[in-house]
Protein backbone atom coordinates (compact mmCIF):
# COMPACT_ATOMS: atom_id res chain seq x y z
CA UNK A 1 0.00 0.00 0.00
CA UNK A 2 3.08 2.55 0.81
CA UNK A 3 4.52 1.88 -2.34
CA UNK A 4 0.95 2.27 -4.47
CA UNK A 5 0.49 5.62 -2.39
CA UNK A 6 4.67 6.83 -2.88
CA UNK A 7 3.96 5.60 -6.98
CA UNK A 8 0.74 7.48 -7.25
CA UNK A 9 2.78 10.95 -5.48
CA UNK A 10 5.47 10.84 -8.18
CA UNK A 11 2.68 10.27 -10.96
CA UNK A 12 0.98 13.19 -9.75
CA UNK A 13 4.71 15.24 -9.09
CA UNK A 14 5.53 14.31 -12.80
CA UNK A 15 2.20 15.41 -14.17
CA UNK A 16 1.92 18.67 -12.07
CA UNK A 17 5.73 19.16 -13.15
CA UNK A 18 4.54 19.24 -16.67
CA UNK A 19 1.70 21.70 -16.36
CA UNK A 20 3.65 24.11 -14.28
CA UNK A 21 5.82 25.16 -17.43
CA UNK A 22 2.67 25.82 -19.19
CA UNK A 23 1.92 28.71 -17.56
CA UNK A 24 3.93 31.81 -17.38
CA UNK A 25 4.38 33.74 -14.07
CA UNK A 26 4.08 30.84 -11.58
CA UNK A 27 7.58 30.16 -10.06
CA UNK A 28 8.26 26.35 -8.20
CA UNK A 29 8.75 26.50 -4.49
CA UNK A 30 10.84 23.50 -2.99
CA UNK A 31 8.48 21.12 -1.37
CA UNK A 32 11.14 19.62 1.58
CA UNK A 33 14.61 20.27 0.31
CA UNK A 34 15.89 23.96 0.25
CA UNK A 35 17.06 25.28 -3.31
CA UNK A 36 20.44 25.94 -3.60
CA UNK A 37 21.43 29.81 -2.70
CA UNK A 38 21.88 32.11 -6.04
CA UNK A 39 24.26 34.18 -4.75
CA UNK A 40 25.83 32.80 -1.54
CA UNK A 41 27.87 29.55 -2.20
CA UNK A 42 27.39 26.51 -0.61
CA UNK A 43 24.18 27.85 0.85
CA UNK A 44 20.64 26.94 0.45
CA UNK A 45 17.34 28.60 0.34
CA UNK A 46 13.45 28.43 1.07
CA UNK A 47 13.03 31.66 -1.48
CA UNK A 48 12.71 32.80 -4.88
CA UNK A 49 13.43 36.18 -5.93
CA UNK A 50 10.16 37.84 -7.53
CA UNK A 51 10.95 41.44 -7.84
CA UNK A 52 13.81 43.15 -6.79
CA UNK A 53 13.46 46.51 -7.64
CA UNK A 54 12.16 49.45 -4.90
CA UNK A 55 14.59 47.44 -1.97
CA UNK A 56 11.85 45.54 -0.51
CA UNK A 57 9.49 49.00 0.36
CA UNK A 58 12.12 50.77 1.21
CA UNK A 59 11.90 52.60 -1.85
CA UNK A 60 9.84 53.02 -5.10
CA UNK A 61 9.51 49.68 -6.50
CA UNK A 62 8.76 49.13 -10.38
CA UNK A 63 5.59 48.30 -10.58
CA UNK A 64 5.47 46.89 -14.16
CA UNK A 65 8.53 44.78 -14.19
CA UNK A 66 10.68 44.84 -17.83
CA UNK A 67 13.86 43.28 -16.35
CA UNK A 68 15.24 39.69 -15.03
CA UNK A 69 15.27 38.85 -11.88
CA UNK A 70 12.32 41.42 -11.86
CA UNK A 71 9.81 39.11 -13.88
CA UNK A 72 10.11 36.03 -11.93
CA UNK A 73 6.60 35.34 -10.59
CA UNK A 74 4.94 38.30 -12.85
CA UNK A 75 2.04 37.10 -14.28
CA UNK A 76 1.21 38.46 -17.89
CA UNK A 77 -1.11 39.70 -19.35
CA UNK A 78 -3.73 40.46 -15.93
CA UNK A 79 -6.70 39.23 -15.43
CA UNK A 80 -9.93 41.26 -15.54
CA UNK A 81 -10.26 41.71 -12.40
CA UNK A 82 -9.84 40.57 -8.83
CA UNK A 83 -11.95 37.27 -9.30
CA UNK A 84 -10.92 36.69 -12.71
CA UNK A 85 -8.90 33.13 -13.03
CA UNK A 86 -5.21 34.37 -13.64
CA UNK A 87 -4.71 30.91 -16.24
CA UNK A 88 -7.08 29.71 -18.36
CA UNK A 89 -8.97 26.17 -17.49
CA UNK A 90 -9.66 27.48 -13.89
CA UNK A 91 -13.07 28.91 -12.64
CA UNK A 92 -14.22 30.45 -9.39
CA UNK A 93 -14.91 28.30 -6.76
CA UNK A 94 -15.47 30.17 -3.83
CA UNK A 95 -14.32 34.15 -1.91
CA UNK A 96 -14.53 36.15 0.87
CA UNK A 97 -13.69 39.29 2.16
CA UNK A 98 -12.48 39.17 5.66
CA UNK A 99 -11.47 41.89 7.89
CA UNK A 100 -8.38 42.20 9.81
CA UNK A 101 -8.75 43.06 13.51
CA UNK A 102 -5.53 43.99 15.24
CA UNK A 103 -5.29 42.88 19.34
CA UNK A 104 -2.52 43.14 21.36
CA UNK A 105 -0.47 45.27 23.75
CA UNK A 106 0.01 47.89 21.11
CA UNK A 107 -3.39 48.31 20.68
CA UNK A 108 -4.26 48.65 24.47
CA UNK A 109 -5.63 45.17 23.97
CA UNK A 110 -8.45 46.47 22.03
CA UNK A 111 -9.87 45.67 18.80
CA UNK A 112 -8.68 47.62 16.04
CA UNK A 113 -9.79 46.97 12.49
CA UNK A 114 -6.49 47.54 10.15
CA UNK A 115 -7.76 46.18 6.89
CA UNK A 116 -9.19 43.38 5.11
CA UNK A 117 -8.15 40.22 3.04
CA UNK A 118 -9.54 39.02 -0.18
CA UNK A 119 -9.66 35.18 -0.08
CA UNK A 120 -10.10 33.68 -3.41
CA UNK A 121 -10.04 29.97 -4.58
CA UNK A 122 -10.22 28.61 -8.27
CA UNK A 123 -10.33 25.42 -9.13
CA UNK A 124 -9.02 22.94 -12.38
CA UNK A 125 -10.88 19.39 -12.76
CA UNK A 126 -8.24 16.86 -12.78
CA UNK A 127 -9.37 16.10 -16.64
CA UNK A 128 -8.87 19.55 -18.01
CA UNK A 129 -6.12 20.14 -20.78
CA UNK A 130 -3.36 20.10 -20.19
CA UNK A 131 -4.27 16.77 -17.89
CA UNK A 132 -2.84 16.40 -14.28
CA UNK A 133 -3.53 13.52 -12.17
CA UNK A 134 -5.37 15.46 -9.33
CA UNK A 135 -7.66 18.94 -9.66
CA UNK A 136 -5.51 21.87 -9.11
CA UNK A 137 -6.38 24.77 -7.14
CA UNK A 138 -5.54 28.18 -6.77
CA UNK A 139 -5.58 30.41 -4.03
CA UNK A 140 -5.39 34.02 -4.17
CA UNK A 141 -4.64 36.33 -1.32
CA UNK A 142 -5.35 40.11 -1.29
CA UNK A 143 -4.32 42.69 1.36
CA UNK A 144 -5.64 46.21 1.49
CA UNK A 145 -4.74 48.31 4.80
CA UNK A 146 -6.55 51.30 6.34
CA UNK A 147 -5.57 54.27 7.91
CA UNK A 148 -6.13 52.96 11.59
CA UNK A 149 -3.74 54.40 14.48
CA UNK A 150 -3.45 50.80 15.77
CA UNK A 151 -0.89 52.12 18.39
CA UNK A 152 -2.38 53.19 21.29
CA UNK A 153 1.13 53.51 23.69
CA UNK A 154 2.30 56.09 21.65
CA UNK A 155 1.45 59.17 20.32
CA UNK A 156 0.44 60.34 16.75
CA UNK A 157 -0.39 58.05 14.61
CA UNK A 158 1.16 54.69 13.68
CA UNK A 159 -0.40 52.44 10.72
CA UNK A 160 0.20 48.89 10.27
CA UNK A 161 2.86 47.78 7.75
CA UNK A 162 1.83 44.23 6.13
CA UNK A 163 6.04 43.35 5.00
CA UNK A 164 5.06 40.11 4.63
CA UNK A 165 2.25 37.54 4.44
CA UNK A 166 2.15 34.05 4.79
CA UNK A 167 -0.68 31.19 3.97
CA UNK A 168 -0.61 27.78 5.84
CA UNK A 169 -2.34 24.48 4.92
CA UNK A 170 -0.24 23.01 2.22
CA UNK A 171 0.93 19.76 4.55
CA UNK A 172 -1.82 17.15 4.05
CA UNK A 173 -2.73 15.85 7.31
CA UNK A 174 -5.77 13.90 7.20
CA UNK A 175 -3.31 10.84 7.87
CA UNK A 176 -1.45 12.07 10.75
CA UNK A 177 0.97 9.03 10.31
CA UNK A 178 1.70 9.82 6.27
CA UNK A 179 1.50 13.56 6.12
CA UNK A 180 2.04 14.38 2.07
CA UNK A 181 3.69 17.74 1.44
CA UNK A 182 2.04 19.72 -1.47
CA UNK A 183 3.85 20.64 -4.14
CA UNK A 184 3.50 24.81 -4.62
CA UNK A 185 3.62 27.51 -7.13
CA UNK A 186 3.40 31.84 -6.70
CA UNK A 187 2.84 34.10 -9.25
CA UNK A 188 1.26 37.83 -8.74
CA UNK A 189 -0.77 39.91 -10.83
CA UNK A 190 -1.45 43.83 -10.57
CA UNK A 191 -5.46 44.85 -11.67
CA UNK A 192 -4.57 48.75 -10.52
CA UNK A 193 -1.72 50.64 -11.33
CA UNK A 194 -0.93 51.22 -7.05
CA UNK A 195 -0.78 47.94 -6.12
CA UNK A 196 2.13 46.68 -4.19
CA UNK A 197 4.60 43.57 -6.00
CA UNK A 198 5.49 40.27 -4.92
CA UNK A 199 9.58 41.19 -3.65
CA UNK A 200 9.93 37.08 -2.79
CA UNK A 201 8.78 34.02 -2.14
CA UNK A 202 9.29 31.24 -0.16
CA UNK A 203 8.43 27.61 1.26
CA UNK A 204 8.81 29.70 4.84
CA UNK A 205 7.07 29.89 8.24
CA UNK A 206 9.07 32.88 8.75
CA UNK A 207 9.42 36.39 7.66
CA UNK A 208 12.19 37.73 7.45
CA UNK A 209 12.91 41.38 7.89
CA UNK A 210 14.50 43.32 4.85
CA UNK A 211 16.06 47.16 5.84
CA UNK A 212 18.22 48.95 3.03
CA UNK A 213 21.48 46.51 2.58
CA UNK A 214 19.82 43.40 3.81
CA UNK A 215 20.39 40.22 1.91
CA UNK A 216 17.84 39.78 -1.07
CA UNK A 217 17.37 35.67 -0.29
CA UNK A 218 17.60 34.55 3.11
CA UNK A 219 19.61 31.25 4.08
CA UNK A 220 18.44 28.23 5.63
CA UNK A 221 20.18 26.82 8.84
CA UNK A 222 18.31 28.81 11.45
CA UNK A 223 17.28 25.59 13.26
CA UNK A 224 13.31 27.10 15.09
CA UNK A 225 10.86 28.91 13.35
CA UNK A 226 9.99 32.16 14.54
CA UNK A 227 6.96 34.16 12.51
CA UNK A 228 9.30 36.82 12.30
CA UNK A 229 12.93 37.11 12.20
CA UNK A 230 15.26 40.38 12.29
CA UNK A 231 16.42 42.66 15.00
CA UNK A 232 13.33 44.02 16.92
CA UNK A 233 14.74 47.48 17.56
CA UNK A 234 15.84 50.26 15.25
CA UNK A 235 19.52 50.86 17.48
CA UNK A 236 20.25 47.54 15.76
CA UNK A 237 20.25 46.24 12.77
CA UNK A 238 19.89 42.28 12.23
CA UNK A 239 22.82 39.80 12.82
CA UNK A 240 23.55 36.71 9.71
CA UNK A 241 21.19 34.28 11.94
CA UNK A 242 18.71 37.04 12.07
CA UNK A 243 18.40 36.86 8.37
CA UNK A 244 17.19 33.35 7.73
CA UNK A 245 14.55 31.60 7.87
CA UNK A 246 14.26 27.32 7.21
CA UNK A 247 12.29 26.20 4.36
CA UNK A 248 8.78 24.66 6.01
CA UNK A 249 6.40 23.03 3.92
CA UNK A 250 3.55 24.25 5.74
CA UNK A 251 4.01 27.34 4.75
CA UNK A 252 4.34 29.81 1.67
CA UNK A 253 5.68 33.49 3.06
CA UNK A 254 5.33 36.43 0.48
CA UNK A 255 6.93 39.72 1.02
CA UNK A 256 5.61 42.93 -0.19
CA UNK A 257 5.36 45.89 2.05
CA UNK A 258 1.43 47.52 2.74
CA UNK A 259 1.12 50.59 4.12
CA UNK A 260 -1.93 53.23 3.92
CA UNK A 261 1.01 55.72 5.04
CA UNK A 262 4.25 54.61 4.51
CA UNK A 263 7.48 56.64 6.22
CA UNK A 264 9.65 55.90 3.60
CA UNK A 265 7.46 57.64 1.23
CA UNK A 266 6.77 54.20 -1.12
CA UNK A 267 2.81 54.18 0.73
CA UNK A 268 0.54 51.07 -1.10
CA UNK A 269 -2.27 50.74 0.74
CA UNK A 270 -3.05 47.42 -1.90
CA UNK A 271 -0.78 44.41 -2.34
CA UNK A 272 -1.03 42.93 -6.06
CA UNK A 273 -3.07 39.68 -6.18
CA UNK A 274 -1.01 37.12 -4.66
CA UNK A 275 -1.48 33.79 -6.11
CA UNK A 276 -0.39 30.10 -4.70
CA UNK A 277 -1.30 26.74 -7.17
CA UNK A 278 -1.20 23.23 -5.76
CA UNK A 279 -3.24 20.12 -5.64
CA UNK A 280 -6.34 19.58 -3.95
CA UNK A 281 -9.24 17.93 -4.57
CA UNK A 282 -13.47 18.33 -5.73
CA UNK A 283 -14.12 18.92 -2.10
CA UNK A 284 -15.60 22.64 -0.75
CA UNK A 285 -12.70 24.56 0.26
CA UNK A 286 -12.61 24.64 4.12
CA UNK A 287 -11.82 27.85 5.94
CA UNK A 288 -9.28 27.47 8.89
CA UNK A 289 -8.88 30.21 11.36
CA UNK A 290 -5.07 31.47 11.46
CA UNK A 291 -4.32 30.36 8.21
CA UNK A 292 -3.35 33.68 6.93
CA UNK A 293 -0.88 35.84 8.92
CA UNK A 294 -0.16 39.31 8.31
CA UNK A 295 3.77 39.98 9.18
CA UNK A 296 4.74 43.58 10.31
CA UNK A 297 8.85 43.22 10.16
CA UNK A 298 10.03 46.38 11.56
CA UNK A 299 11.85 47.67 8.17
CA UNK A 300 11.51 51.56 9.87
CA UNK A 301 9.99 53.27 12.25
CA UNK A 302 7.09 55.85 12.12
CA UNK A 303 7.69 59.43 12.57
CA UNK A 304 5.09 61.40 14.89
CA UNK A 305 4.60 64.51 12.82
CA UNK A 306 3.35 66.48 15.66
CA UNK A 307 7.27 66.00 17.31
CA UNK A 308 9.14 64.38 14.57
CA UNK A 309 10.29 61.11 16.73
CA UNK A 310 10.18 58.09 15.40
CA UNK A 311 8.30 55.50 16.52
CA UNK A 312 9.40 51.61 16.32
CA UNK A 313 6.93 50.09 14.14
CA UNK A 314 7.79 46.54 16.30
CA UNK A 315 7.46 43.01 15.11
CA UNK A 316 3.33 41.86 14.78
CA UNK A 317 1.77 39.36 13.11
CA UNK A 318 -1.70 39.31 12.50
CA UNK A 319 -3.85 36.22 12.03
CA UNK A 320 -6.71 35.94 9.59
CA UNK A 321 -8.95 33.06 8.69
CA UNK A 322 -8.55 31.62 5.59
CA UNK A 323 -9.33 28.61 3.12
CA UNK A 324 -6.74 25.43 2.77
CA UNK A 325 -5.76 22.81 0.78
CA UNK A 326 -7.50 19.39 1.68
CA UNK A 327 -6.59 18.16 5.30
CA UNK A 328 -4.49 21.33 5.85
CA UNK A 329 -4.14 22.71 9.00
CA UNK A 330 -2.43 26.05 10.31
CA UNK A 331 0.04 25.03 12.19
CA UNK A 332 2.39 26.34 14.18
CA UNK A 333 -0.43 28.33 16.47
CA UNK A 334 -0.17 32.27 16.43
CA UNK A 335 1.32 33.85 19.66
CA UNK A 336 1.08 37.40 20.63
CA UNK A 337 1.96 39.42 19.23
CA UNK A 338 4.11 37.80 16.86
Amino acid sequence: MKNMTLRLAVLGSVAYSAYALAAPGFTALPTTTPFTHPTVSGATTAFVACNNTGDFGSGVSTKSPTTSPANECFLTPNPANDLASPVTGYTLVTSASRPVTLNNVYSGNTNKSIGTVLDVVWRKPAATAPVTATPMCIYGTKFTATSTDYNTTAAGNQYFEANGVARGGFVDVSTPASPVSRNVEVAYARMTGTSEVLFRAGRAYTSVQHRVGDQDIPQTGLGSFPSINGSNSWSSNATATQQKADLHDNWVELATDINARDDDGSSTASSAMFYIRTSCSTSAPVAVADAIRLRQTFQEQSTDPSTGVGVDQNFIEVTVTGFVPPGGAATPAHTQPY
